[in-house]
């Protein structure tokens, strides 16, 4: 389906490369991945913030500490103590499993990758493909909130609302590189951050002519 790849290129125009996923090393990425849940970006950074204040956030540091420690820590993220459980059970595992090492992680076949992260309490499909797209170097279209707002409006929905059918659509309408499945990600949040919110601002949204949702407000 070429509009997944008109949309792609419309957003590129419009917003330009996001450079996804903020962060400066492989394990921030996956602590944003886990601090991100149920929250905004912003409350997000804060915890990661206070995590590099503290000088702990790497994998040694987070496996030492106490979870009460931890969840103090990361408590603007919300959801403090599930999810300081949630990476403790992280950290553990790349230390028990891979000696701390990141990179034989990624040595892994890409589904049983995915099946390590998945026996992670508290790590979902999302945040799974999260860290597979932008730390494990997998292609994976992750799937979240913003996406299936922008694509629902536009009038691009899968047979049922799972994750597994939304993802698998996708994949197969777009294909997409690794680099350009990092990008598209970053620019859906960045549509879903400016104009397709709960309550949308179509009159500046870049795919209003080609979203249902939004040719139908305009003409109102």
């Amino acid at each position: 389906m070429e509009i997944t790849k008109t949309i792609y290129k419309r957003l590129l125009e419009s917003y330009g490369p996001q450079l996804w996923w903020p962060a400066e090393t492989a394990f921030e990425v996956m602590v944003g991945a886990v601090l991100t849940q149920n929250t905004n970006w912003n409350n997000a950074e804060k915890a990661i913030i206070s995590l590099k204040t503290a000088n702990v956030l790497n994998i040694k540091s987070i496996n030492q500490m106490t979870e009460s420690r931890l969840s103090s820590l990361i408590r603007p993220s919300g959801f403090h103590r599930v999810k300081a459980k949630t990476l403790k059970s992280l950290a553990s595992l790349i230390k028990r499993e891979f000696g701390s090492c990141i990179e034989k992680l990624k040595e892994l076949p890409a589904n049983e990758k995915r099946r390590l992260l998945l026996r992670i309490k508290g790590i979902g499909p999302e945040t799974a493909d999260d860290i597979m797209l932008y730390v494990l170097d997998e292609p994976r279209f992750v799937v979240d909130e913003y996406t299936k707002r922008i694509f629902s409006r536009i009038g691009i929905t899968p047979i049922s609302n799972s994750y597994e059918s939304w993802q698998k659509m996708l994949e197969t309408e777009f294909g997409g590189a690794l680099n350009d499945l990092r990008e598209y990600h970053g620019l859906l949040v960045a549509l879903g951050k400016t104009c397709c919110k709960k309550i949308p601002d179509c009159a500046e949204c870049p795919l209003c002519s080609i979203c249902v949702y939004g040719s139908a407000h305009q003409s109102i």
